[in-house]
This record gives structure tokens, sequence and C-alpha cells, in this order.
């Protein structure tokens, strides 16, 4: 899977841009709040990537940001949601706008989004208030719960990706202790998942 690309931006046309790497082009579709942060087209740029393999189709989404790339992984085990409607979102709140909207139950805003309808907004409603971690201050920090940093956030990740839900992971790494590597941290949480 490819996680990151670091290089050249050599088009961007929303949602589509291009990022040149190594002499290759990368086509990646990403949300307007990775846009909004993006440099100038020849400037250098980081992004972090979600691959996508369909039968007819391989697509790569970049994001400026831990926070929004773990949103979108959410977002996609959603019922009925696919990677379109998770960039719409992403495109149309933040993700710690989306937190609230889930915490507050706020169907209203949710279908102000294009793509959005009842159904779907009731879904991501009652199918992500377990996947955002509990007890996260809607105001502040959200992103940070939703997506720690550094080691931290390369632990979580890999956690939810083995199937752990997003509170299940932050608990997981709260009783590996802090520091040292991605993988110490992963060893350690997965030897506390199975002392369970």
């Amino acid at each position: 899977m490819i996680g990151s690309l670091a290089g050249i931006i050599a088009l961007k046309s929303p949602p589509a841009l291009m990022l040149e790497v190594g002499g290759v082009g990368y086509e990646l579709e990403a949300p307007m709040s990775t846009f909004y942060t993006l440099p100038a087209v020849g400037q250098s740029a980081r992004l972090l990537t979600h691959l996508v393999v369909r039968e007819d189709a391989q697509l790569l989404y970049g994001f400026g940001s831990v926070a929004e790339r773990a949103l979108f992984r959410n977002l996609l085990k959603v019922s009925g949601v696919g990677p379109r409607i998770a960039l719409a979102i992403l495109s149309g709140v933040t993700v710690a706008a989306f937190a609230q909207c889930i915490q507050a139950q706020d169907v209203s805003t949710l279908t102000r989004i294009p793509g959005i309808g009842r159904k779907i907004a009731e879904r991501l409603i009652v199918e992500m208030r377990d996947r955002l971690v509990a007890g996260a201050d809607p105001h502040a920090g959200t992103a940070q719960a939703l997506a720690p940093v550094g080691a931290e956030a390369e632990a979580y990740s890999a956690l939810v990706a083995l199937g752990y839900k997003p509170a299940e992971a932050v608990r997981l790494l709260k009783s590996a202790g802090s520091g040292g590597s991605t993988e110490d941290l992963i060893r350690r949480a997965l030897q506390s998942a199975a002392r369970e």
C-alpha cells in the first residue's frame, strides 16, 4: 500500500491533482480541505494517501493531515458511503465539525453537504458514533483524538487497520505506554490486548 507521497505538484484541478515523484506522475483525488493547504503548481508537497482497489480501477486519494485520512478511512466503513461521498464530507466540513455533528446528532448540517441525503446522514450518525473516540471534546482536540501525532499516529492507524475500533486503539496505546518506535508501540499494544 502507498502510505504517503512527497514530490512536486504538476497539476491542480480540484478534486484531481498530480504529484510528480521521481519522474513518475501520481494522479490523486483530494478533498478541498487539502487543496486549501497545498502550495502552487511547481512547488513540493507531501501528502498522506489511501489506495482504493476496484475491479476496474486503482484510485489514490491524498490528504494533508493524519486526521483527514483517518476520518476518510472510517467513513469508507459506513454502509453506503464510498470514496466520493467521503471526499464530499471532508470537502464540506472539517474533521472537528464532523465530530461535532455526529455527537450532536445534527442531521440538518450533514444534509447540506452535496451528495448527503437524510438516510445517509442518519446512518453516519449511528455508525460513526462508535468510531469517534469516546469523550473527545468536540470544540478542541477532536483531530488529535481521532489521530494522535508521530509514532503514536502510525501505531493508531495500524491498530485500526487491524480491525480495532478507534476507542479500543486509543485504550491499547495508552496501556502500551509512551515512547519507542511505531513497531514497539504496536507490539506492546497487541501484547496488552492478548493479556485481556
